[in-house]
């Protein structure tokens, strides 16, 4: 890889978990409940006072601790690059719900209309981050993880990870709030519409976005 092709992959990954974060906040505002991997740390912000970015921040660490466990030995040196990833995640979080802090849609269509204009954005988020090819974000090193220390097929153990934090979250709800805060519909619409959402860009214009970086 050249340097002006790293430059402009690390760019466009910058560029994307932009978006991405735009793309949660905006999930997150339509107050539908929020994507599966955000579902706790929403669930969290909305009874402590951390905000839902330092939240994030805090799950990222446990779950890169654990895949350091896991790996040991086999612990890839670039996945030393989740860490200033997740502080840069979290701080796009934040500056991105705070964005958005106008938006508060009151009528259940609206509320549906935000949902998947978020679901949008966060598509396009995951597939930059996907096209750059440069860096993971921490729920998908520790599916890795999983996958490669017990043998599993890594799309199933995404779905079991997605499934496990979306109950955690839930469980979590009951258990502070007496309801299910942080977990409704969207997280469901969103578990489902962004992958697909990032795949078809993939299959559609992701080999031209390839040509761009690496020319």
């Amino acid at each position: 890889m050249t340097r002006r092709e790293w430059c402009k992959r690390y760019l466009f990954f910058l560029a994307g978990l932009f978006i991405n974060s735009f793309g949660v906040s905006f999930i997150t505002k339509a107050a539908l409940g929020t994507s599966p991997i955000s579902s706790v740390p929403y669930t969290l912000s909305l009874g402590f006072s951390p905000t839902l970015g330092m939240f994030t921040l805090y799950m990222s660490i446990v779950l890169i601790l654990i895949q350091m466990i896991l790996l040991r030995k086999d612990f890839p040196r670039q996945y030393l690059l989740q860490i200033p990833v997740s502080f840069l995640f979290s701080w796009f979080i934040d500056m991105t719900m705070e964005l958005l802090g106008f938006l508060s849609p009151a009528a259940y269509p609206a509320k549906v209309i935000c949902l998947l204009l978020g679901c949008a954005i966060l598509g396009f988020g995951v597939f930059m981050e996907m096209a750059a090819g440069v860096v993971m974000l921490p729920g998908e090193c520790f599916v890795n993880a999983i996958s490669r220390t017990f043998h599993t097929d890594f799309g199933r153990t995404k779905v079991a990870f997605d499934t496990s934090i979306t109950v955690a979250a839930a469980i979590i709800g009951i258990v502070l709030y007496r309801e299910l805060a942080g977990v409704r519909e969207g997280t469901i619409v969103a578990a489902v519409l962004v992958g697909m959402i990032a795949r078809r860009l993939n299959c559609t214009i992701g080999p031209r976005v390839n040509l761009l970086l690496v020319r």
